[in-house]
């Protein structure tokens, strides 16, 4: 086993580096803290990207798509979100670096690449803050609307900072309160459900005998195929997070330890959260429903509308209670999330140094502040535009993007593959090894490409079709300008680094940047049920 210790200087990192980008030295050791433990990345990687996508936007996709296209869309998109899941497992363990997919994509793909992703993520990351800043007034507008929506905006950006600043414990502690009160939720939201779906509830007439699943029967499909394609962008919009938990490696102590479990617990949070999630819904809330959020009503999640209509008030004021931590929670880890790619980016050359450094405790205050201050002031185009035209924009924008890095992540899980196969390792020797490798990389990196292809289609062509040119084209721009925009960076990442469209896997050197791991002696697992309990106690808590 090779001494853990037994890495690059800086100064070698620089040079060898230096021979595929101009300066970069990949940031196997920042100044960043290793503070998160398993607890903090398995909690983080449950509930992290939970918010407004699921919980409001999801109003829109029933509205526009009908019941059976959401759940489709949802199924797709959390089988995407898996494959890419396990991709980041594998290289997160023995890359955490700290904007992870950014300097994967440098180090195995190509410059050009790691350039249009990192910038694009960071758009990304500052338009989900304003997204979930914008949503906040949505929210909270049911139960009043006599605050200013700019007022809402800055006293929760001000939290969402405030989150940040205290240091990666104080953000990671926020993170695991609020991925567990999501997590407990969606039990309650689950059973209580079925329920009223059962007509066990005690609302109007209308709403007491069983519904099951009557609008399925009724209209599966509203609009057919762009009906399903416009459910699309907001399941991706939904899920669009999951890959933070390769972010949060290069803060945690023991990758190896931290990354499988968060791994290993993904498919619990697409089953409880995304699929049960939104089979709730399509079982009890009418397509038609003039309350849901893009159908016509200003602040009604399907959720609460759900509970609302069944009679049972008090839990649609726990449920929207419920979101608004998830809206604060996904803008927070935003901010993280956004400052760390940053940095990341720093390392390979493609921004300022001064992007590299960060205080004693850990924090990078450059990439802080400018993640935080621009995603802030993106959410007050929400004072003179309706949420849910916004909430339209920013959600097709993100999707796009989070398409786009989703396939990347899965293309450098390839191609790191095939250098360490080229150079005559075995797999073996990996530190964690996915054992759905090659299958559900290639799964991911397919259906990337083939939803923004489809995506493309639904922006020329989209719902409520119209034949004025000038419209056509404000709508195409509204729902597309993110990939042109990538492929802009792109091309200006290879007018500047030139060279080859790949790296050479030949020439890759796997242990730069690498962390290397020693194997202590294995504790004896505790024999029968109270052994058994304990180590699933473990599982979610540590």
């Amino acid at each position: 086993m090779s001494d853990p210790k037994a890495d690059y200087s800086s100064s070698d990192k620089e040079a060898h580096a230096g021979e595929i980008f101009h300066g970069a030295d990949y940031g196997a050791e920042t100044e960043l803290q290793r503070r998160l433990s398993t607890r903090h990345v398995t909690m983080i990687a449950l509930g992290s990207s939970i918010g407004m996508g699921l919980w409001l936007g999801s109003g829109t996709s029933l509205a526009s798509g009908g019941p059976a296209s959401i759940f489709i869309g949802y199924i797709l998109a959390g089988s995407m979100v898996w494959s890419v899941s396990h991709s980041i497992g594998e290289m997160a363990v023995m890359y955490p670096l700290p904007s992870a997919f950014v300097q994967w994509t440098g180090k195995f793909v190509c410059p050009s690449a790691a350039f249009a992703l990192g910038w694009s993520y960071w758009f990304n990351y500052i338009i989900t803050i304003a997204n979930e800043l914008q949503a906040v007034n949505t929210v909270l507008s049911f139960w009043t609307d006599k605050v200013p929506i700019a007022a809402w905006i800055t006293i929760f950006w001000m939290v969402i900072i405030a989150v940040n600043i205290f240091g990666v414990n104080v953000f990671g502690e926020v993170e695991v309160i609020c991925s567990s009160i999501k997590f407990g939720w969606i039990f309650v939201v689950i059973f209580s459900l079925i329920v009223v779906s059962a007509g066990g509830a005690p609302g109007t007439p209308a709403q007491t005998y069983p519904v099951g699943f009557r609008y399925w029967n009724e209209e599966p499909f509203i609009n057919g195929f762009k009906g399903f394609l416009s459910v699309m962008p907001t399941c991706i919009f939904a899920m669009s997070g999951s890959e933070n938990a390769g972010l949060v490696a290069a803060e945690t102590d023991n990758p190896r330890k931290a990354v499988p479990r968060a791994v290993g617990s993904i498919w619990l949070r697409l089953s409880l959260f995304y699929l049960l999630g939104a089979l709730m819904i399509t079982i009890t809330v009418d397509p038609e429903n003039e309350n849901l959020f893009g159908a016509g009503g200003t602040n009604a999640s399907p959720f609460v509308i759900a509970y609302r209509e069944a009679g049972l008030p008090p839990l649609a004021h726990i449920m929207n209670a419920v979101i608004f931590v998830s809206v604060l929670s996904t803008g927070s880890i935003s901010g993280y999330a956004g400052s760390r790619t940053l940095m990341g980016l720093a390392h390979l050359g493609m921004a300022p140094k001064q992007f590299k450094m960060a205080d004693a405790t850990g924090r990078p205050w450059w990439g802080l502040v400018l993640t935080l201050v621009v995603g802030g002031g993106l959410a007050y185009l929400n004072v003179s535009n309706s949420g849910v035209e916004v909430f339209g924009w920013f959600s097709n924008l993100t999707s796009l993007l989070t398409l786009f890095g989703w396939g990347m992540i899965c293309l450098s899980h390839i191609r790191m593959r095939y250098a360490w196969k080229l150079q005559g390792r075995s797999p073996s020797e990996l530190p964690w090894k996915s054992w759905t490798y090659p299958y559900a990389a290639w799964w991911g990196l397919f259906w990337c490409g083939l939803l923004l292809i489809a995506e493309f289609y639904l922006a020329v062509w989209p719902l409520g079709y119209t034949h004025d040119a000038k419209e056509r084209a404000k709508g195409f721009f509204a729902n597309y300008v993110s990939i042109i925009a990538v492929f802009i960076i792109y091309l200006g990442g290879r007018a500047y680094y030139r060279g080859p469209w790949w790296v050479d896997a030949s020439t890759i050197d796997l242990d730069i940047s690498r962390r290397f791991y020693v194997d202590g002696p294995k504790k004896p697992k505790k024999g029968g049920v109270m052994g058994v309990a304990s180590r699933t106690v473990g599982f979610i808590f540590n």
